[in-house]
């Protein structure tokens, strides 16, 4: 099978402006597009520059745009993306990221974000019995957040993003959701000036696109509105002008 690889090239340092480079290569459809773009910087253009690292989809490294949606290339299969022989698979760095070279761009941001929101257990009471115990129902409650691998997919699919660059961001909501709705956890109030402020989960418009597009299944969407009934909850309870 023979298809075409468009690939977004952009080297800031030349002085160009962001151009598309056509490929020709021969493939399996079972072939994943980080094989075909691993076959392409080996024989035919070893310039061209992109991220990868453990190649199974636990690393997150080499996620970038693929015919128009955010995935990782190394769970793309050619069958996904090219139904014939001939058929064009248009390649792009991640949005809402500046590019640094072709597809690598610049992931200080969307980890600045993420550091903001404590992704760590915060709990200073003592520990009895050498642990804290942990039921399967309370791990159950946050489990499918505990599988997000930071790829920045669901980041470069936001609609939000689109128009304020301030957001938070679906990745870091999620992994607050992950901490706060953990049984040992004690740290809700202190993340709680990010998370209930415009730029925070209440800009969330619920255009579910990072559900839709992350590669681990995380019910983003949804975890970010129950951060929003949990902020309502806190504050009927504490009541107007709480922190």
């Amino acid at each position: 099978m023979r298809v075409s690889l468009e690939i977004k090239r952009f080297d800031p340092e030349s002085g160009g402006e962001p151009s598309f480079r056509r490929y020709e290569a021969e493939v399996e459809p079972t072939d994943r597009v980080l094989d075909v773009l691993m076959q392409i910087k080996q024989f035919q253009d070893g310039t061209l520059a992109f991220r990868k690292s453990c190649a199974h989809g636990v690393c997150g490294s080499d996620a970038m745009r693929i015919n128009g949606q955010d995935r990782l290339a190394c769970k793309t299969l050619v069958r996904d993306v090219a139904g014939e022989d001939g058929a064009v698979i248009r390649i792009e760095p991640l949005r809402h990221l500046t590019v640094q070279r072709d597809l690598i761009v610049d992931q200080s941001p969307f980890f600045a974000k993420y550091r903001e929101i404590k992704p760590f257990l915060i709990n200073d009471e003592p520990v009895g019995r050498g642990e804290r115990i942990q039921s399967q129902a309370e791990r159950l409650a946050f489990d499918d957040t505990t599988n997000c691998i930071l790829c920045a997919a669901c980041y470069s699919a936001c609609p939000v993003l689109d128009t304020n660059e301030r957001f938070l961001g679906p990745a870091a909501l999620a992994q607050a959701f992950r901490f706060q709705e953990d049984s040992r956890d004690r740290g809700f109030e202190q993340r709680l000036p990010l998370l209930d402020h415009p730029d925070g989960a209440r800009a969330c418009e619920n255009h579910f696109a990072c559900t839709r597009t992350c590669p681990r299944g995380i019910k983003i969407t949804k975890r970010i509105n129950e951060t929003k009934r949990r902020i309502q909850t806190f504050r009927d309870k504490r009541g107007p002008g709480t922190l």
